[in-house]
């Protein structure tokens, strides 16, 4: 081996294990904010560290300190994460030790990732999908600058695991895909043969190498990572594999853990194999190998000194750093959006009137046709259906199967690679086939999509749409008629559109893909054809391609004049609502009295538009399909009551579905269950009359 990578591979791994002891020594400081670090892991991680390039990718997972170094991070970076610092490069103080996100030019590029084990696998692989897609079409990664020839090399993904969290269910996900497809990602496996105080032996059926053989193309090697030499020979390989073949690999790494899971959680409290873990330390290693290679003694020592001459002069500068200060807290949430206006013809002078599905398909038609950065996945919506509801019809066959196409069933993945799709500058736009599907996808949509702005300070905000078919149509039953907004609407950190007709859908999708947010367009499937009786006001004179609607205006499509000696009322609603709504009014010969207000989009709220309504007309009801205990609507009425109480004649009241654990087939039950138009009059004339 060359001996300045060896030198080099020393001074990371003495950086590291300096850092490691420093923070032992100074536990009781440190250990403020928990925290884990790499030692005995360390010379798999600089191995694979000091070959990656800054057109790679990369998901360290949260032991992998030495990694970082590798990548040219210094000590001090990390410590200001260490130390919740407000200058902490990665998150601004918001995040983990060693939770790291970067988009520097000269390293690497690591989206952010969260804590949970495993998760980051999808994500990594979306990267990987994308790394594909942009190489078939032609097109260049924003984030990435080619300097020189060397560096022209085709980019990777590189996902690091621990050998525990390869029992998670989204790992699988991950590796069908990688497989199925072939994309250019290595899984890093750190075996220690620990998941806290659980072992290998308690908690798996096979190690990840053994795993790795039931997924055809996957291909996996076994090493000893702890050895550095043998580390760095074995992955110059497979990276090498891997950016002339475009395929995935997994390499499965035997390491010891010589330090505790986490400073919180303490070796010596369950383990009974330090003494034997020692034995297979990577440093003795390293150095006998430094010795083999004609370094000295004397050289060693020096390389010694000066990695922890750099770590306390590091860890010194650090504790004086500026914590942040409580006004940082409400900082990129979200990156601010483009469409702040209405623009573009809503209602073009001689164009057809169109279903409500149709507009959504036109959007996203046009939307591919000008941006080539757009595409579309899921199941079912490739060109032998195009969607179980026709949303994707005529798409595959006019844009390719690379663009349009069916993914496994694999609701997780379709939701967590967008945050992979979109660090590569692409803009994902995917589909559960029901809302009731969202469920194995909301961990990625919570931990990863929602939070990947916020927590990477910024850097890395995930730009995507999810589609999602949503309430109760035709007998659907059980598991094809949920509602599911007032748990969508508990994960910040992502914008939601609920439109009731079709110009609103076009323009929020038009709205969603120039938002570099992730948002998720909720879109009743009993408005798709304007088939339920009532609902004709879903279709719509298709809007202009330019037509942008944005996010948080509320629709006041009702309006009324407050009369002194006149009973009024505000309805708010949304989706379905809006329907049973402005029936109920016109068949109760009500319109002069009621106004009705469609939000359009869940978040961000138009508070604006809905108090000013209330305040006029003193009454408020809130409609919705779900069941409205404990509900988005219940949280809106309360927040109504809290504003405008002393605008108020009455409480605010809410109609919703009964609240049943879910809705029955039969189209008797079905009725009884959800509200209708004859439902709302009933509630309007007992608010009036109050």
């Amino acid at each position: 081996m060359k001996k300045h990578i060896l030198e080099k591979g020393f001074l990371n791994l003495c950086t590291a294990k300096a850092m490691t002891e420093l923070y032992e020594a100074n536990f009781k400081h440190v250990s403020k904010y928990v925290h884990a670090t790499s030692r005995g892991h360390e010379a798999i991680q600089i191995a694979l560290g000091m070959q990656l390039l800054p057109q790679d990718y990369a998901f360290p997972y949260y032991r992998d300190d030495a990694m970082l170094l590798s990548f040219g991070l210094t000590p001090y970076d990390l410590m200001l994460q260490l130390l919740a610092k407000k200058e902490d490069p990665f998150s601004g103080g918001r995040t983990y030790y060693s939770h790291p996100s970067l988009n520097d030019a000269d390293k690497p590029k690591i989206p952010h990732q969260s804590s949970a084990t495993g998760m980051q696998a999808i994500p990594a692989t979306g990267v990987a999908m994308g790394m594909k897609y942009i190489e078939q079409q032609g097109l260049q990664n924003p984030h990435v600058v080619h300097a020189d020839n060397e560096k022209a090399l085709n980019p990777i993904t590189v996902c690091s695991l621990g050998d525990a969290s390869v029992t998670e269910g989204e790992i699988a996900e991950a590796f069908q895909m990688a497989a199925l497809k072939q994309m250019p990602i290595l899984y890093l496996v750190q075996d220690n043969g620990w998941d806290i105080s659980a072992n290998a032996a308690e908690t798996r059926a096979q190690d990840a190498y053994e795993y790795s053989k039931g997924f055809k193309g996957l291909d996996a090697i076994t090493i000893d990572g702890a050895n550095f030499i043998e580390s760095y020979q074995a992955l110059e390989k497979v990276l090498e594999t891997i950016r002339t073949e475009r395929r995935p690999f997994l390499v499965h790494a035997k390491v010891p853990l010589l330090n505790h899971h986490t400073s919180g959680v303490r070796m010596e409290w369950y383990r009974d194999d330090l003494e034997e873990a020692k034995t297979r330390d990577p440093y003795p290693v390293i150095k006998q190998q430094l010795l083999d290679n004609g370094f000295t003694q004397k050289d060693i020592e020096r390389i010694e000194a000066e990695a922890k001459e750099k770590v306390q002069a590091d860890y010194d500068k650090a504790l004086l750093a500026e914590d942040p200060k409580p006004e940082d807290l409400f900082t990129n949430d979200f990156v601010p959006t483009p469409i702040t206006e209405e623009k573009g013809e809503r209602s073009p002078k001689g164009a057809d009137k169109v279903v409500m599905v149709d507009c959504a398909l036109f959007a996203v038609e046009e939307l591919m046709r000008k941006h080539k950065e757009c595409l579309l996945y899921g199941q079912d919506v490739g060109g032998r259906l195009g969607g179980v509801f026709r949303e994707a019809a005529t798409l595959a066959q006019k844009f390719g199967d690379d663009r349009v196409f069916n993914t496994a069933i694999q609701e997780a993945f379709i939701v967590g690679s967008t945050v992979g799709m979109s660090a590569v500058g692409l803009k994902p736009i995917v589909e559960v086939q029901f809302a009731d599907y969202i469920w194995p996808g909301l961990n990625q949509l919570f931990t990863e999509v929602s939070r990947s702005c916020y927590l990477s300070n910024g850097k890395w905000p995930v730009s995507m749409i999810l589609r999602v078919p949503i309430g109760a149509y035709g007998s659907g039953g059980p598991y094809h008629s949920s509602s599911v907004e007032s748990v969508i609407t508990n994960i910040r950190g992502i914008k939601i559109a609920y439109p009731s007709n079709g110009a609103d859908l076009k323009g929020l999708m038009k709205a969603a893909y120039y938002d570099p947010n992730p948002v998720v367009i909720l879109e009743h499937k009993g408005l798709y054809w304007s088939k339920v009786p009532g609902t004709q006001g879903a279709t719509s004179v298709e809007p202009s391609e330019d037509y942008v609607l944005p996010f948080g205006k509320a629709w006041l499509l009702q309006e009324i004049w407050k009369q002194d000696d006149v009973e009024t009322l505000t309805i708010v609603t949304y989706g379905m609502g809006v329907h049973w709504a402005m029936n109920a009014s016109k068949e109760l010969g009500l319109k002069d009295q009621i106004e009705v207000i469609d939000l359009r989009t869940l978040y961000p709220l138009d508070e604006d538009t809905v108090m000013k309504s209330v305040k006029k007309t003193g009454k408020c009801l809130v409609v919705t399909e779900e069941p409205s205990n404990n509900s988005f609507a219940k949280a809106l009425a309360g927040k109504i009551q809290e504003e405008c109480f002393r605008y108020l004649d009455a409480p605010v009241m809410t109609i919703g579905s009964e609240n049943i654990p879910a809705i029955p087939l039969n189209s008797i039950l079905e009725e009884t269950m959800i509200p209708s138009t004859e439902k709302v009059k009933v509630q309007i004339e007992k608010l009036l009359s109050y």
